[in-house]
């Protein structure tokens, strides 16, 4: 079992913070009741039920344990294709890295200025 793997599992206990699953290969996980959905879980007891089969997906994995942390959300977004923003570039522009590059030299100039600048006085 690996991160990111998507595994059938039976619910075996709820309890208000989540729930615990027996994977298919014997192995026992927790779904945090925030990766039970997006959204707000009101009553998990409505959400989830002992012995309910179960999609989830591995999102860590205690390597000591053996014990799981899964998530039935990631799975419910993936269906979704919920669009994913990315952190530095526009999907529509395509400029990617191109401003970073662009305002480099300028950044080391000023690391250079403020380096001499604290070492004259020192």
């Amino acid at each position: 079992m690996k991160i990111g793997d998507k595994i059938q599992g039976t619910i075996t206990g709820i309890q208000s913070y989540g729930a615990f699953v027996e994977l298919q290969d014997g192995t026992t996980g927790l779904i945090h009741i925030s990766e039970i959905k997006t959204g707000y879980v009101d009553n998990i007891y409505q959400t989830l039920k002992v012995g309910q089969m179960v999609q989830v997906q591995v999102v860590d994995v205690d390597e000591f344990s053996q014990k799981a942390s899964l998530s039935m959300r990631t799975l419910e977004e993936e269906s979704h294709k919920l669009p994913r923003r990315h952190r530095f570039t526009n999907d529509r522009h395509k400029i990617g890295f191109e401003p970073f590059k662009k305002a480099l030299p300028k950044w080391i100039e000023e690391a250079k200025r403020e380096l001499t600048k604290k070492e004259s006085e020192s």
